[in-house]
Protein backbone atom coordinates (compact mmCIF):
# COMPACT_ATOMS: atom_id res chain seq x y z
CA UNK A 1 0.00 0.00 0.00
CA UNK A 2 1.43 3.41 -0.92
CA UNK A 3 2.53 5.67 1.97
CA UNK A 4 -0.11 8.25 1.05
CA UNK A 5 -2.91 5.69 1.35
CA UNK A 6 -1.58 4.48 4.68
CA UNK A 7 -1.64 8.04 6.00
CA UNK A 8 -5.21 8.48 4.86
CA UNK A 9 -6.17 5.19 6.54
CA UNK A 10 -4.52 6.18 9.81
CA UNK A 11 -6.18 9.61 9.71
CA UNK A 12 -9.56 8.00 9.08
CA UNK A 13 -9.01 5.60 11.93
CA UNK A 14 -8.14 8.46 14.27
CA UNK A 15 -11.30 10.37 13.27
CA UNK A 16 -13.42 7.26 13.78
CA UNK A 17 -11.96 6.67 17.26
CA UNK A 18 -12.52 10.31 18.19
CA UNK A 19 -16.13 10.21 16.99
CA UNK A 20 -16.78 7.00 18.91
CA UNK A 21 -15.26 8.46 22.08
CA UNK A 22 -17.45 11.57 21.78
CA UNK A 23 -20.53 9.43 21.23
CA UNK A 24 -19.68 7.28 24.25
CA UNK A 25 -19.16 10.38 26.43
CA UNK A 26 -22.51 11.80 25.29
CA UNK A 27 -24.33 8.56 26.18
CA UNK A 28 -22.72 8.50 29.64
CA UNK A 29 -23.69 12.13 30.26
CA UNK A 30 -27.30 11.51 29.25
CA UNK A 31 -27.44 8.50 31.55
CA UNK A 32 -26.03 10.51 34.46
CA UNK A 33 -28.50 13.34 33.84
CA UNK A 34 -31.40 10.87 33.91
CA UNK A 35 -30.15 9.44 37.20
CA UNK A 36 -29.81 12.93 38.63
CA UNK A 37 -33.35 13.83 37.58
CA UNK A 38 -34.76 10.69 39.20
CA UNK A 39 -32.95 11.02 42.49
CA UNK A 40 -33.35 14.78 42.80
CA UNK A 41 -37.14 14.57 42.32
CA UNK A 42 -37.83 11.71 44.72
CA UNK A 43 -36.81 13.48 47.97
CA UNK A 44 -39.05 16.41 47.07
CA UNK A 45 -41.92 14.15 46.17
CA UNK A 46 -42.19 12.47 49.51
CA UNK A 47 -40.48 12.55 52.84
CA UNK A 48 -40.31 14.30 56.18
CA UNK A 49 -39.78 18.02 55.77
CA UNK A 50 -39.99 18.82 59.49
CA UNK A 51 -40.55 16.79 62.62
CA UNK A 52 -43.96 17.61 64.16
CA UNK A 53 -42.30 18.30 67.54
CA UNK A 54 -39.89 20.72 65.87
CA UNK A 55 -42.81 22.53 64.25
CA UNK A 56 -44.50 23.07 67.62
CA UNK A 57 -41.17 24.16 69.14
CA UNK A 58 -40.73 26.71 66.35
CA UNK A 59 -44.28 28.06 66.53
CA UNK A 60 -43.88 28.91 70.22
CA UNK A 61 -40.35 30.32 69.92
CA UNK A 62 -38.64 27.42 71.63
CA UNK A 63 -40.94 27.30 74.67
CA UNK A 64 -44.08 25.35 73.72
CA UNK A 65 -46.91 24.94 76.24
CA UNK A 66 -47.97 21.51 77.40
CA UNK A 67 -50.29 19.77 74.94
CA UNK A 68 -54.00 19.62 75.60
CA UNK A 69 -56.69 17.37 74.15
CA UNK A 70 -60.01 18.25 72.57
CA UNK A 71 -62.47 15.38 72.90
CA UNK A 72 -64.60 14.83 69.81
CA UNK A 73 -68.00 14.76 71.48
CA UNK A 74 -71.28 14.10 69.72
CA UNK A 75 -72.09 17.79 68.98
CA UNK A 76 -68.77 18.11 67.14
CA UNK A 77 -69.05 15.00 65.01
CA UNK A 78 -71.58 16.24 62.44
CA UNK A 79 -69.77 19.52 61.61
CA UNK A 80 -66.43 17.67 61.43
CA UNK A 81 -67.90 15.10 59.05
CA UNK A 82 -69.32 17.95 56.95
CA UNK A 83 -65.86 19.54 56.74
CA UNK A 84 -63.86 16.37 56.12
CA UNK A 85 -66.38 14.34 54.15
CA UNK A 86 -65.97 11.46 56.60
CA UNK A 87 -65.91 10.90 60.37
CA UNK A 88 -62.71 11.72 62.20
CA UNK A 89 -60.83 8.53 63.02
CA UNK A 90 -59.90 9.73 66.51
CA UNK A 91 -61.78 10.33 69.73
CA UNK A 92 -59.59 13.29 70.67
CA UNK A 93 -57.19 15.71 68.99
CA UNK A 94 -54.08 17.15 70.59
CA UNK A 95 -53.35 20.85 70.40
CA UNK A 96 -51.05 23.49 71.89
CA UNK A 97 -52.29 26.95 72.82
CA UNK A 98 -51.11 30.18 74.37
CA UNK A 99 -52.65 33.67 74.32
CA UNK A 100 -55.10 32.90 71.54
CA UNK A 101 -52.62 31.10 69.30
CA UNK A 102 -53.47 27.42 68.69
CA UNK A 103 -51.24 24.90 66.92
CA UNK A 104 -52.48 21.62 65.50
CA UNK A 105 -50.84 18.57 63.95
CA UNK A 106 -53.48 17.08 61.66
CA UNK A 107 -53.58 14.40 58.97
CA UNK A 108 -55.73 13.73 55.95
CA UNK A 109 -55.44 11.21 53.13
CA UNK A 110 -54.27 12.64 49.80
CA UNK A 111 -54.77 9.82 47.33
CA UNK A 112 -53.77 6.76 49.35
CA UNK A 113 -51.61 7.97 52.25
CA UNK A 114 -51.94 10.61 54.99
CA UNK A 115 -50.41 14.06 54.67
CA UNK A 116 -49.19 15.29 58.07
CA UNK A 117 -49.69 19.03 58.37
CA UNK A 118 -48.89 21.64 60.99
CA UNK A 119 -51.46 24.45 61.24
CA UNK A 120 -51.49 27.59 63.37
CA UNK A 121 -54.65 29.56 64.10
CA UNK A 122 -54.56 32.90 65.93
CA UNK A 123 -57.83 34.44 67.07
CA UNK A 124 -59.88 32.80 64.38
CA UNK A 125 -57.47 33.34 61.49
CA UNK A 126 -55.09 30.93 59.82
CA UNK A 127 -51.52 32.06 60.31
CA UNK A 128 -49.55 29.11 59.06
CA UNK A 129 -50.11 25.91 57.09
CA UNK A 130 -47.08 23.68 56.62
CA UNK A 131 -46.74 20.18 55.18
CA UNK A 132 -44.57 18.26 57.62
CA UNK A 133 -44.65 14.74 56.18
CA UNK A 134 -45.68 13.87 52.63
CA UNK A 135 -45.97 10.18 51.75
CA UNK A 136 -47.51 10.23 48.28
CA UNK A 137 -45.52 10.07 45.05
CA UNK A 138 -47.52 12.91 43.48
CA UNK A 139 -48.95 16.19 44.69
CA UNK A 140 -45.90 17.22 46.73
CA UNK A 141 -46.08 20.76 45.29
CA UNK A 142 -48.52 21.69 48.08
CA UNK A 143 -45.59 21.95 50.47
CA UNK A 144 -44.32 25.15 48.81
CA UNK A 145 -45.01 28.65 50.10
CA UNK A 146 -46.59 29.76 46.82
CA UNK A 147 -49.44 27.39 47.66
CA UNK A 148 -49.66 27.49 51.47
CA UNK A 149 -49.45 31.30 51.62
CA UNK A 150 -52.95 31.37 50.14
CA UNK A 151 -54.30 30.27 53.52
CA UNK A 152 -52.80 33.17 55.48
CA UNK A 153 -55.48 35.10 57.41
CA UNK A 154 -58.30 32.93 56.05
CA UNK A 155 -61.31 32.53 58.34
CA UNK A 156 -64.21 30.12 58.55
CA UNK A 157 -67.69 30.94 57.27
CA UNK A 158 -70.92 29.91 59.00
CA UNK A 159 -71.05 27.00 56.55
CA UNK A 160 -67.64 25.78 57.81
CA UNK A 161 -65.89 26.76 54.59
CA UNK A 162 -62.91 29.02 54.04
CA UNK A 163 -63.77 32.63 53.28
CA UNK A 164 -61.72 32.46 50.07
CA UNK A 165 -61.01 30.24 47.10
CA UNK A 166 -57.74 28.31 47.18
CA UNK A 167 -56.15 27.98 43.76
CA UNK A 168 -55.35 24.42 42.79
CA UNK A 169 -52.21 22.89 41.31
CA UNK A 170 -52.27 20.75 38.18
CA UNK A 171 -51.54 17.16 39.12
CA UNK A 172 -52.03 17.80 42.84
CA UNK A 173 -55.82 18.05 43.09
CA UNK A 174 -56.19 15.50 45.89
CA UNK A 175 -53.38 17.04 47.95
CA UNK A 176 -54.90 20.51 47.53
CA UNK A 177 -58.27 19.16 48.64
CA UNK A 178 -56.72 17.45 51.69
CA UNK A 179 -54.92 20.60 52.88
CA UNK A 180 -58.01 22.73 52.33
CA UNK A 181 -60.08 20.38 54.48
CA UNK A 182 -57.41 20.37 57.20
CA UNK A 183 -57.33 24.17 57.20
CA UNK A 184 -61.11 24.27 57.67
CA UNK A 185 -60.90 21.64 60.39
CA UNK A 186 -58.20 23.54 62.28
CA UNK A 187 -60.31 26.72 62.23
CA UNK A 188 -63.38 24.85 63.44
CA UNK A 189 -61.52 23.03 66.22
CA UNK A 190 -59.88 26.28 67.31
CA UNK A 191 -63.31 27.82 67.78
CA UNK A 192 -64.04 25.10 70.33
CA UNK A 193 -60.96 25.79 72.45
CA UNK A 194 -60.59 29.59 72.28
CA UNK A 195 -64.10 30.85 73.02
CA UNK A 196 -62.86 32.88 76.00
CA UNK A 197 -59.95 34.60 74.23
CA UNK A 198 -60.50 38.32 73.47
CA UNK A 199 -60.23 39.32 69.78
Amino acid sequence: MPAYDRQLLRAGHRHLCTAFALYETMIIRIFLLLLLAIFSTEPRAKGMYQEPDDFIYEVFAGAPPSPKALWITKPLRDPIEQIMGHPLDSLRVRYWTREGKVAWILEEIGKDLPITTGIVVDRGKLKRVKVLIFRESRGWEVRHDFFTNQFTDATLTDEHRLDRTIDGIAGATLSVRALTKLAQLALFLSEQVTTDVPP
